[in-house]
């Protein structure tokens, strides 16, 4: 999914009118299932992001074969130039304590082409358990930062036990918004989202 608003933002190197200019956000969910909290909590939160921002969301983990040495497969190139085409990425991790094995080769083919070397990455997580969360994010900021990955002091952590979503999928709870909110303002320069989140409903 594509969420492709012209805006106000400009990173180094993005050049052009201010209506032309963009900031581009890569989503990735650590899960298979379409259907689950984090993926469902993924596309609510690109939908917070405001005008000036690309939302795009990765959704070929599934393809993802384990790393070895020699040609890179055609599932692991396209989230390689995918990621490269962003300024940063937003990751949604497991409402379990281990990471998806999906997930890690994701990463190891990230890491050994240095896909992550440099880019901006925040976390949010959801577990029934605090705990559960800890160690899931734990692990995924260790393989974070070894893949060279900047990784944001952002954390956020969410039961998806409660009702999150309205109908329409878009987060419900305030305060939980402006928590969300305050996770990508860690992405993206503060002249862009500052004013903006702070004055959206």
């Amino acid at each position: 999914m594509v969420l492709d608003i012209q805006g106000i933002g400009q990173f180094p190197g993005n050049t052009g009118t201010p209506w032309e200019q963009r900031v581009k956000i890569i989503g990735i969910a650590a899960s298979l299932n379409r259907g689950s909290f984090i993926n469902r909590l993924l596309v609510a939160a690109g939908a917070e992001l405001p005008r000036g921002i690309t939302f795009e969301e990765w959704r070929g983990l599934g393809e993802i074969p384990p790393y070895t040495r020699g040609p890179v497969p055609a599932p692991a190139g396209a989230l390689a130039r995918l990621v490269a085409s962003g300024d940063a990425v937003l990751l949604t991790a497991p409402e379990h304590s281990l990471l998806p094995s999906e997930l890690t080769y994701a990463l190891d083919w990230m890491a050994a082409r240095d896909g992550l070397s440099g880019r901006h990455v925040a976390v949010m997580s959801a577990s029934a358990r605090a705990c559960g969360a800890m160690w899931a994010q734990a692990e995924l900021y260790k393989r974070l930062q070894s893949a060279g990955a900047v990784v944001m002091g952002a954390e956020l952590v969410i039961s998806p036990a409660c009702p999150h979503f309205d109908e329409y999928g878009r987060l419900r709870p305030a305060a939980l918004r402006d928590q969300v909110r305050a996770v990508l303002r860690q992405l993206c320069p503060a002249g862009i989202l500052e004013p903006v989140l702070s004055l959206s409903p």
